[in-house]
């Protein structure tokens, strides 16, 4: 029986992970049904900047703005291909919707709007995501991979990267400080 879709919840890495990929992250979860799941780490900076992105998709930037922010490491499947995360403004080319608030974006179209100052308000760009096969995400959840909680976009686009993991944290009334890299179940 599938659980209620996470869709919109943040995933939290628990003390235990061992995926390299994954350690200490906080993943948006864009979609989650009976099929699988998919998300973007959001914590997570690269070392490939806005300007080599947009040099190399030759797109003109205008609002020089778009330059500072970092490019995330979304996560280890097509780290080639963008997904740019963004509160739920304008029409894109191919957008999933991810309830009333945000949506994962991956046409060009809404990179191009951002270079001109004319995209969504709030967006970070990911290159790559992360994905679940069918059952995956919830027997990871039943060996306490991840802690969840009800993803907040103000959070998500006013936190700094490296402070998302301990943001999160706190949006459940714990810090790093408290969590056991053992878990047990009642």
């Amino acid at each position: 029986m599938m659980p209620s879709s996470l869709a919109g919840h943040f995933l939290i890495a628990m003390p235990a992970m061992e995926d390299a990929h994954f350690r200490e992250t906080v993943t948006y979860l864009c979609e989650h049904t009976e099929r699988g799941a998919l998300g973007v780490v959001v914590n997570r900076t690269m070392d490939v900047t806005m300007e080599s992105l947009f040099g190399q998709m030759d797109i003109a930037v205008q609002d020089l703005s778009v330059l500072a922010r970092p490019v995330r490491y979304g996560g280890p499947v097509s780290g080639q291909h963008g997904f740019v995360l963004h509160r739920s403004e304008g029409t894109w080319n191919s957008s999933l919707v991810v309830g009333k608030e945000l949506t994962l974006t991956t046409s060009r179209d809404i990179l191009e709007a951002a270079a001109r100052g004319e995209g969504p308000s709030d967006w970070l760009l990911t290159l790559g995501y992360a994905g679940w096969g069918a059952g995956q995400l919830e027997e990871e959840l039943a060996a306490n991979a991840w802690l969840t909680v009800v993803a907040d976009a103000d959070v998500l686009f006013g936190t700094a990267p490296e402070a998302l993991f301990d943001v999160a944290l706190s949006r459940l009334g714990v810090s790093r400080l408290t969590l056991s890299a053992v878990a047990g179940h009642a």
